[in-house]
């Protein structure tokens, strides 16, 4: 089955609804790109959110690319400038957080709290129906296998190809419709359409849990990682029976939060 049917069936399984309004969450990268590309070939109503961390050099190319594929596509980009917004470009804050943490806090870890945040409370204010992101099969069985080995099953409760959050108005459902193709096909096809993509990775993504997962990953093949995945779905309703269906509020910003402070307002008071 080739990547247009794979995203076709998951579009299918999800119910996704050619009405809804479809904020495509792009970075500049091949996933998100490839999603975006999809949607709008398939007939559903897409425009396109970017968040430009000022990351010297790179966020340029990455906004450049995401600009010239909305402008193919014919479709309106909102960009979100960190710099203006929050003060400071992703490596101030990050450094400032990480030089008054007592902790080692990843570079990884402290981006993607803050562009989690970003794009929920960004989104939601646009009024989307749907949050469509980039994660790939690779993705989605790295993050099961990490919650495995940190003895937190109960963390893949939300995973799948939509997403299982609670109902309630604060959060906008998130779809994956690349949930089931792995990543060196989705880079074959970007590269066999010619789209607009910067390949290369973040220049901040040094070390992190996630990148030792992946690399060991990167050793099973596509069929291993494919089937990880489908376990993960035959335990979903186990899994789900442990999720915490409280839902609370961030006492300083108002975002969906597990605890009483969220942790993007929790790492901005380090």
């Amino acid at each position: 089955m080739n990547i247009e049917n794979k995203v076709l069936e998951t579009l299918k399984k999800i119910k996704l609804s050619k009405k809804d309004r479809i904020i495509v969450a792009l970075s500049g990268g091949k996933d998100s790109t490839l999603v975006a590309w999809l949607l709008k070939k398939f007939g559903y109503n897409i425009e396109g959110f970017h968040i430009n961390l000022k990351i010297k050099g790179y966020s340029d190319r990455c906004l450049e690319s995401v600009r010239k594929l909305c402008s193919q596509l014919g479709i309106k980009l909102h960009v979100y400038d960190i710099q203006k917004e929050m003060g400071a470009s992703m490596c101030y804050l990050r450094g400032g957080i990480q030089s008054r943490s007592k902790a080692t806090i990843k570079n990884c870890a402290i981006c993607g709290v803050i562009k989690k945040w970003i794009i929920n409370n960004r989104i939601k204010k646009l009024r989307a129906d749907k949050i469509a992101t980039g994660h790939n099969l690779d993705d989605e069985a790295q993050t099961f296998l990490m919650n495995i080995f940190k003895g937190s099953p109960n963390l893949s409760a939300n995973l799948g190809a939509i997403s299982k959050n609670i109902g309630d108005s604060k959060f906008i459902p998130r779809i994956k419709p690349l949930f089931y193709v792995p990543e060196n096909e989705i880079r074959e096809y970007s590269k066999k359409q010619k789209l607009p993509v910067v390949y290369e990775k973040c220049p901040c993504a040094l070390d992190s849990y996630r990148i030792q997962i992946r690399e060991f990953l990167n050793t099973l093949s596509d069929k291993d990682k494919l089937n990880l995945i489908k376990n993960f779905e035959k335990l979903d309703n186990r899994i789900q029976k442990t999720k915490d269906t409280r839902v609370n509020y961030c006492e300083l910003c108002g975002e969906p939060s597990r605890n009483k402070i969220c942790k993007k307002c929790e790492l901005m008071r380090i």
